[in-house]
């Protein structure tokens, strides 16, 4: 999943962006709200981790300008006031939950993965394609019985591609879901997590479409084909 980190603080912003792309998040952080507006309505976030207190544009009015356009990505806000009424300001404007700092990264983390829950919950809490299930709320990923052991970024990736299932997915959208905007690496670099998924999931999952990409199929009926 992808979030979007929008704090002025650069210590802060940067150690959220560290635990979270721990946890397996792709994390894009920018400095002030005139810029978090643009990469929110520009890009495809699964939350936002929102400062008010902002150059440019607080936050109130860059949630506020989110809402208006259509935009119900989940918005967590942060900021250093604290009362009851710059709560219901921020609500009020369409943000979805309220953190006062200081507070714990581990709170922080909680709360991010509720707002996440919460938007999936009814729709889509698990994927299933056959005997696969891949479940974001646990991240648990299961083959049949058997539960596979998969590292923070590699479920990232099947998470995305399963997301997509049935549909061919190019390297470039995968790291652009994945992987934060500033990685400027190889491109091939998704082959290397695919190869490591293929050899977790067992054959016949992950099916390549040369020069597009890659597509998640059900391996049962992919087998019976054959």
């Amino acid at each position: 999943m992808r979030l979007l980190i929008v704090e002025d603080e650069k210590r802060l912003a940067q150690s959220l962006a560290k635990g979270l792309t721990a946890e397996g998040f792709a994390v894009d952080v920018v400095h002030d709200g005139t810029e978090g507006l643009h990469q929110a309505s520009e890009g495809e976030y699964d939350l936002i981790v929102l400062d008010i207190m902002l150059p440019g544009m607080n936050g109130y009015r860059v949630c506020s300008a989110l809402r208006a356009a259509g935009d119900e990505t989940p918005v967590l806000m942060l900021t250093a006031k604290d009362g009851e009424y710059d709560e219901a300001e921020g609500l009020d404007t369409g943000a979805d939950d309220y953190l006062t700092k200081p507070f714990s990264y581990v709170v922080l983390l909680a709360r991010v993965r509720a707002l996440l829950r919460r938007r999936t919950r009814g729709a889509r809490a698990a994927l299933t394609l056959g005997a696969l299930t891949v479940d974001p709320g646990t991240r648990r990923v299961t083959v049949g019985p058997r539960e596979v052991e998969l590292t923070a970024k590699e479920f990232a990736v099947l998470e995305y591609l399963a997301v997509r299932a049935g549909e061919v997915v190019s390297k470039s959208e995968i790291l652009a879901h994945v992987w934060d905007f500033a990685y400027e690496g190889d491109v091939n670099i998704v082959e290397v997590y695919v190869s490591a998924l293929r050899r977790k999931l067992g054959p016949g999952w992950i099916a390549t479409v040369r020069g597009a990409g890659y597509r998640l199929v059900d391996a049962g009926e992919s087998g019976a084909r054959r």
